[in-house]
């Protein structure tokens, strides 16, 4: 009886860590990820999208990263766009924007079961050509196959050199709020 009952949890032992092993091994992917900001002023709110971020995440060492173009961003007002990139972010010069690091509480967080999971996130950030360190938290949801990553946070445009003309300083917000939704399938 002693060695049936050693066999079977030798057993669920074993499943169990090939079960963990399998779920951390994947990773996770999208081209067409989500990412828009938006920026209120007394004068009028400037919001644009940009529906062509990839995005990767590997569940074996917690890396998190997307990578998207200036120019994907579309905006209301085609002058917005226009002035958008030729004179802040200057996209010509400038063409991406880039997120590389890691996710920080990957124990906290059961891939292998459907729900939603704070996340807390951490890396570098890269626009205008600044890199900055950043951390924030967001939400992964968790679906069969497809873990959706969510976040909000604010940028101050001084910190990664976007330089807004006196002459429209009145109609441009210094914080830009940021939002990021990426629904990744597994590959």
């Amino acid at each position: 009886m002693k060695r049936l009952t050693f066999f079977i949890f030798a057993m669920m032992v074993i499943g169990f860590t090939s079960i963990s092993a399998e779920a951390f091994a994947q990773k996770f992917m999208t081209r067409n990820g989500h990412i828009s900001f938006f920026s209120k002023t007394p004068l009028e709110n400037i919001e644009a999208h940009n529906r062509q971020v990839n995005s990767a995440l590997d569940l074996a060492n917690a890396d998190f990263v997307f990578r998207l173009l200036m120019k994907s961003f579309i905006f209301e007002k085609a002058l917005m766009q226009e002035h958008f990139n030729e004179n802040y972010v200057e996209s010509d010069k400038f063409p991406n924007a880039s997120f590389s690091g890691k996710v920080l509480n990957m124990s906290e967080i059961d891939f292998t079961k459907k729900g939603s999971y704070k996340a807390v996130v951490e890396g570098d950030l890269t626009i205008h050509g600044v890199t900055k360190k950043v951390k924030e938290s967001g939400v992964f949801e968790i679906e069969e196959g497809e873990i959706r990553g969510k976040c909000t946070f604010t940028i101050q445009l001084k910190d990664y050199d976007v330089k807004i003309p006196k002459t429209v300083a009145n109609n441009i917000a210094e914080t830009i709020e940021i939002r990021v939704d990426v629904l990744m399938k597994k590959i």
